[in-house]
């Protein structure tokens, strides 16, 4: 738990406040003479001093139902007292001994049933449980009666009152006294049908009704906690508003929802707060809310009650974002790691500088990573703690709203990463939330990850699949993102994942596939696409899975309906095409075939060609620092392969730092090297003429519908030569809906090669560059084709007609009809 000033001790009391004490247990509970026309008819009210021998318990089961909603009273100091002559009343209302060791033990499931303000049959028992306080006084209009000291921070009293009147507490501590209203005299802020929903697993908008959220319930302002503990003895919240003691706010369990639910009056934005959980077993652990929408600043991990005052300015973008599918629209990504794009910019900071940046590269959309809270830093994000959370390291979650404003507003898109295929084991988050597993399978062996040491979710719990369903659309409905790209979907779809034999148990059907986490992400996608039309979602899926992009009722081969995403990142292609680029270019003839092989699969899903963080960490290099040859012939490389990248069928995501050709690995420490593009740095103009050509690389791909109208649709392709092996050269064509093509041809040789000729369509009189990644303003040769080519009638590669061109070295050149 976050280290927090340390809750009062109940000191001896001082010899003033003992003698105040022994007056006050020797005084009569005492009624103003104003509310006598509120006492019952009968004997007259016995005399209870201090050293009376103790009264018969007023348990639960002798008070009927609570009364109907109460609305507030005036505040304490507002009340007048009435000098006149006081009823004595009753002090027969001290609790029994097993609601009380339970109330102190923080294991009593229903702690409204006796605290509070409650009917009994000579009048009403008021009963307060306040530790640390030295008095305590029920206030009312025409009322105020001291309550009995019945010791370990319980006060109570028996007042013969017709019925329960509005109320509020005036609470003496040393040397303070506190004007609050009961939090035990309201109704229960949740709705049955809330809770219906949640239970059947179908809560779409969990967050309304779980966490803490500030409110006004029954004309008081404060905050609703309610959480999900179904094996817990009790809940209590701990604090910053009651000095992280919580025994005086236990929460009530409501029902065989598993919910534990409690509206604090008077607590507000900004306070931190954990929920202290009893364990079936009787131990306590302190927890952050599972459903916060803010936290602390990691390390520290309380959670923090919000409530957003952003204002959105996006109209424009959210009305037309499902103008188009994401399949069949322009959709390049750049990916970047929020805490160290530019180190020690705040969510605020970065809506200044990031939406410039990414307009003037032309990217339509960014990715972003992290955005849920974790713990550490160098997970980079995907072990999650707040699943409802920003992180906390660069602002609060209206500066995230204002970041994902700013981009909106600058025509760009938000895709964030998503991570609902684990989380870590910290003892104050979800592992065994309420002291048996919860979130996380229940069989050992399910649970545990075996890669990274965390715990996977139940996704057959209906409560668990809801809290990840709700959690999908909480970010595209609360921050407007647009894009989803689920992480590890793999590691979700199969039970012998990263297993050995023995380490698995098979479905129902003897099958290795994990067929709770098909369904979950069936419901996620499904759910995602109805409630938010212009959203994709986006796998990270690395085997041959078949139809994760397919619509969820249609049934595939294997039997199964497809997973429903819109993208899924092609693992594959870009395996196999770094792969080839990372070999010397006299051997590359032996590997042609990985750069061809995509084209055999490449319709069987909607694909992302991902240069991800992944590819430029832990080893791996930077793009291009894995490519052989001196600098010349690697940034040449570099410049060719994404040439050849953005005009390949699929989306294109690049990561930062690999547009302007950084030579170091990425590290979330420092982020990219942004001193390469100063202009006093000698190797400048090497690494700006790389980021000149993707701004150019975007341009020509937003405006030329060739290159993404069809990416889905084999019509949309046609390979022009494919097997020049010895060559090192790959040429296509690429097709819009109105059929107007564009010719890319890539030479991964380092030599130039005259005279080349390729077949093309004999309806193109002629043929111009659009782009040549060798142009001198890149930091190429400045070999190319300046003027426009004219096609012969001399068949080639099966086509009628074809150019002669000059293909620079280690290049790609694009034309388009003149």
């Amino acid at each position: 738990m976050t280290p927090r000033p340390n809750p009062p001790a109940k000191k001896p009391k001082s010899s003033k406040a003992k003698a105040k004490a022994a007056d006050k247990a020797a005084d009569k509970a005492k009624v103003t003479g104003k509310a006598a026309d509120q006492v019952q008819a009968g004997p007259a009210v016995e005399d209870v001093r201090a050293e009376a021998p103790e009264p018969a318990p007023v348990t639960p089961t002798d008070t009927p139902a609570p009364a109907a909603p109460v609305t507030p009273v005036t505040p304490a100091a507002a009340v007048v007292p009435v000098a006149e002559p006081v009823q004595e009343v009753r002090s027969l209302s001290v609790l029994d001994r097993a609601d009380r060791e339970r109330l102190l033990g923080g294991a009593h499931h229903d702690p409204h049933a006796v605290l509070g303000a409650h009917p009994v049959p000579d009048g009403v028992v008021f009963r307060v449980l306040r530790p640390y306080a030295l008095a305590v006084t029920v206030v009312a209009e025409g009322l105020r009666a001291e309550l009995h000291d019945d010791g370990d921070g319980f006060f109570s009293a028996v007042l013969p009152l017709r019925e329960v009147p509005d109320y509020r507490l005036t609470v003496e501590y040393e040397g303070a006294v506190q004007d609050v209203e009961d939090a035990y005299r309201f109704l229960p802020t949740l709705g049955d049908f809330d809770l219906h929903l949640f239970g059947e697993g179908r809560h779409e908008q969990l967050w309304t009704i779980l966490g803490a959220e500030p409110m006004e319930h029954q004309g008081v302002p404060g905050t609703r906690f309610s959480v999900w503990a179904p094996n817990a003895r009790g809940v209590r919240i701990s604090g910053s508003f009651n000095f992280w003691d919580g025994t005086a706010f236990p929460m009530r369990s409501l029902g065989s929802s598993g919910v534990w639910e409690l509206f604090a009056p008077g607590v507000g934005e900004g306070e931190l707060y954990k929920f202290e959980i009893t364990r079936p077993d009787g131990t306590k652990t302190m927890r952050a809310d599972p459903m916060a929408r803010r936290t602390e600043l990691p390390p520290a991990t309380s959670s923090v009650i919000h409530s957003s005052r952003h204002e959105w300015q996006d109209q424009e973008w959210m009305e037309r974002r499902a103008d188009r599918p994401a399949h069949q629209a322009p959709f390049s990504v750049y990916e970047l790691h929020l805490a160290s794009w530019r180190p020690g910019l705040t969510y605020r900071q970065l809506a200044e500088q990031l939406p410039v940046y990414i307009s003037d590269l032309g990217f339509t959309h960014v990715e972003l990573m992290p955005v849920a809270e974790h713990p550490f830093g160098g997970s980079w994000g995907y072990q999650v703690t707040g699943f409802y959370a920003p992180t906390a390291r660069l602002g609060t979650p209206d500066d995230f709203k204002y970041l994902v404003d700013a981009l909106h507003r600058a025509g760009i898109g938000v895709i964030m990463d998503w991570v609902p295929a684990h989380f870590p084991r910290d003892e104050w988050a979800l592992a065994e939330f309420d002291g048996r597993p919860l979130y996380e399978h229940e069989d050992p062996l399910r649970a545990a990850h075996p890669d990274w040491g965390t715990l996977e979710f139940d996704y057959g719990r209906r409560e668990v699949r809801n809290f990840l369903v709700a959690n999908a659309v909480y970010w595209c409905e609360e921050f407007h993102i647009d894009g989803l790209r689920v992480d590890a979907v793999a590691s979700m779809l199969y039970l012998d994942y990263s297993r050995e034999a023995g380490q698995w148990t098979p479905n129902v059907h003897g099958g290795r596939e994990n067929l709770d986490a098909v369904a979950f992400l069936q419901e996620m996608n499904a759910t995602v696409y109805r409630r938010e039309p212009g959203v994709v979602t986006i796998a990270e899926e690395s085997t041959a899975w078949d139809g994760v992009t397919r619509a969820t009722h249609h049934i595939g081969p294997g039997g199964f309906g497809g997973l429903g995403f819109g993208l899924k990142w092609n693992m594959g292609w870009m395996h196999d095409s770094l792969d080839y680029v990372t070999h010397e270019p006299v051997h590359r003839k032996y590997h042609h075939h990985e750069m061809t092989f995509s084209m055999v699969y490449a319709y069987s899903e909607n694909y992302v060609l991902p240069i991800s963080h992944d590819e430029v960490v832990h080893g791996k290099r930077s793009l291009v620092s894995k490519l052989p040859g001196d600098w010349w012939q690697q940034r040449a490389t570099h410049r060719a392969y994404l040439g050849f990248m953005w005009a390949h069928p699929g989306k294109q995501l690049l990561f930062m730092g690999q547009e302007f050709a950084q030579g170091a690995e990425w590290s979330e420490a420092h982020g990219p090297d942004w001193w390469l593009l100063d202009p006093s740095y000698g190797a400048e103009a090497d690494h700006r003429g790389v980021r000149d050509l993707v701004r150019d690389l975007n341009a020509v791909y937003r405006r030329v519908p060739a290159l993404w109208e069809l990416d889905t649709d084999p019509a949309g392709f046609g390979w022009v030569a494919g097997d020049a092996a010895e060559d090192n050269v790959f040429a296509f064509l690429r097709f819009g809906v109105d059929g107007v093509p564009l010719l890319a041809v890539s030479n991964f040789s380092p030599v130039v090669r005259q005279e080349y000729r390729l077949g093309v369509p004999d309806d193109v009189p002629a043929w111009h560059e659009v782009l040549n990644t060798d142009a001198g303003r890149y930091g190429g040769g400045g070999v190319g084709n300046a003027d426009p080519l004219k096609p012969d009638d001399q068949a080639w590669h099966g086509r009628p007609a074809s150019l002669r061109l000059t293909l620079p070295p280690l290049s790609t050149v694009w034309l388009r009809p003149a």
